[in-house]
This record gives C-alpha cells, structure tokens and sequence, in this order.
C-alpha cells in the first residue's frame, strides 16, 4: 500500500488510516478510541499508521456516543484586561492537566454578546467558566440546567461560584486611608449593575460610615484606561482627598489625567485600585490596589467545573491591600 500524499492539504480522517492501515473503519475507530476491544497487534499497527500519516482525533465526533467533547470554555467581559490574563492562564494550564482544551471567547462585557457566544459554543463545549458575567440570575440558572457552570465574581443561588474577597479589601482601603488621615473618600464606580461593583461599593460605604468617614459614588465609567479623564475630573470636583477606583485601569487612567492637569498624586490626592494587574507597579506613582490569587482562581474554576460536587461549592478567595506610591497622608485642609 502506498503512503498517502504528504502534500495533502486537507486533514487526514479516520477513513484514510483504515485504508492506509487494511482494516474496516470500526476497527480502526476501535484502535484509536477503545483499544481494549482490538488485538494488540492489530491495535499497534492501526496506531503506527495513524501517527505517521499525522491523523488527529475528531472531537466533535468522538463526544456523540459519549456526550464529551474535551473542551471547556471561559468567557472574560475585557480580554484585553491583564487581571483576565492570570485567570485564564492558570484555568488553561489546569484544563491541560486534566486533558481538556480550553477556548477563550471576549464578551466586551455585554450580556446580548456573551449570551451569543453561549449559544455558539454549548453544542460544543462540557462546560462554561463565567468571569464576571452580566447576564441575569435567572438566565445563569437555565444555563446551569444544560451544562455545568462556574461562576468568577458573581453569585448566583444554586451555582457553583469563585469570588475574590472585594469586602474584606474594601476594608482594607478603608482603613489604610483612614489612618492616613483621610476622612472624605470618592468611590469611581465601574459598570452599572456589576456583582463585583455593588459588593465593593457595599463595603466601602459600611466601612467608611464606621470609621466615621465621608463617601460618595460617582459614575458609572468604563472600566477601562479611556474611562479614567472623566472618572477623574469627577472625582476631583467631588473635593475627596482619595479617589477608589472599580478597577486598576481606570484608576492608571486616572493617574494619568491627573498628571495632564498637574494635580501631585498623592500630595494633592491619593489614588487607589483593585486588582493589582500587570502595570499597577509600572505607573507613576505605583498603585496601591487590592490582589487576589487570580491564578489559583482559573486553576479553582476547572477544578471545580470538573469535580460536579453537589452541593455547588461557594468559595471566597483572600485579598490583601498591596501599598504602593499611589497613597499617601491626606493633604492640609486650607488654612491649616
């Protein structure tokens, strides 16, 4: 038997290895999918042929008699937001560990685009990783109906979900001005209607009445580097001595406004943010924000999708405030 054409542009299939190979093609399927059922001679030449003529598995074929594909998938709202890349990062490598393949889809943080990437993807895929998802409680559990789901900074009853601590690194914000000397805050909120900002807006504002401090909300801005001109302007115009921004972009974005109008941070005002993503310590000043192991939460994510423990597991991840150039004493008030 001739080898087949190395040139080949279209990909080798099951019935080109049976060919190749002098077998039926349910033998041949049964080599490579199910060798326990073929004879080892059989099964050692119907594998040697396949490898050498490059044949790779179908996966959508290979899930109709099993109902798995091998695939997961993550829906980010920024992918272009280094906090995701950690948190996709470590939910690929734990997918590669368990054998799956992860795909990655970019919901720019709108529900009518992640609800079609959903629908794209379902036939497709064993189960979803949903990071900060904007869809509503109801439409998440008829979701979780058809396939698994784990939620990233959203809870939702019933559901599987991971959340990093934003409570307790609120508290933490709150305290670290306080002690500062700061007692007028302005929390830059990110977008309307988010799990993730309402918690952290919750926190601020309990923790700040309980330290005897004033705070005010303002937005809601992107959450993004163009967001920051606005977030900050407002921000300003507030009178605040420290501005907590929803996220570390639109707090270097205000950074960033704020030197274009030589405003001295943290002299005039201090600056905080969440997330502590790549750059935060490459800005001037650095930024002093609030991390969570966003690694460990993808490689948590998969396991968790995988394990299909009952009852879904709620899991809150620890943050801690890291300090950085961004903060500093709260300014004299004028005349003082």
């Amino acid at each position: 038997m001739g080898v087949l054409d190395p040139a080949r542009r279209r990909p080798v299939t099951l019935h080109d290895v049976a060919r190749e190979a002098g077998v039926a093609v349910s033998t041949a399927s049964r080599a490579l999918s199910d060798p326990g059922r073929v004879n080892v001679r059989t099964r050692e030449h119907v594998q040697a042929v396949a490898k050498r003529l490059g044949y790779r598995p179908n996966r959508l074929a290979q899930a109709l008699p099993t109902g798995r594909t091998g695939m997961l998938a993550i829906l980010v709202p920024d992918i272009t937001n280094p906090h995701n890349f950690g948190l996709v990062r470590g939910a690929e490598a734990q997918a590669r560990a368990a054998s799956s393949t992860l795909i990655i889809a970019d919901t720019q943080g709108g529900p009518e685009l992640e609800t079609a990437h959903l629908d794209r993807l379902a036939s497709s895929v064993d189960g979803f990783l949903l990071a900060a998802s904007r869809l509503s409680d109801t439409e998440l559990q008829d979701l979780a109906e058809r396939l698994p789901v784990v939620l990233f900074n959203r809870r939702v009853e019933g559901l599987a979900s991971l959340a990093t601590d934003s409570a307790d690194g609120s508290r933490q914000i709150v305290e670290h001005l306080a002690a500062l000397g700061h007692r007028s805050l302005a929390y830059l909120a990110g977008p309307s209607g988010g799990w993730s900002d309402a918690e952290r807006w919750r926190a601020l504002s309990e923790h700040a009445a309980a330290s005897g401090i004033g705070i005010v909300r303002c937005g809601p801005f992107p959450p993004t580097l163009d967001g920051g001109p606005a977030a900050a302007d407002v921000g300003l115009a507030t009178g605040a001595t420290a501005l907590i921004a929803f996220n570390d972009l639109l707090a270097i974005g205000v950074l960033r406004r704020l030197a274009e109008r030589g405003v001295p941070v943290p002299a005039h005002v201090s600056v905080v943010g969440y997330d502590d993503i790549f750059g935060a310590d490459f800005c001037s000043p650095t930024l002093t924000t609030v991390a969570g192991p966003v690694d460990d939460a993808g490689r948590m994510l998969v396991d968790v999708l995988q394990a299909g423990r009952t009852p879904e597991p709620v899991i809150t991840l620890p943050t801690h405030l890291r300090i950085r150039n961004s903060t500093g004493p709260a300014p004299a008030p004028p005349g003082g």
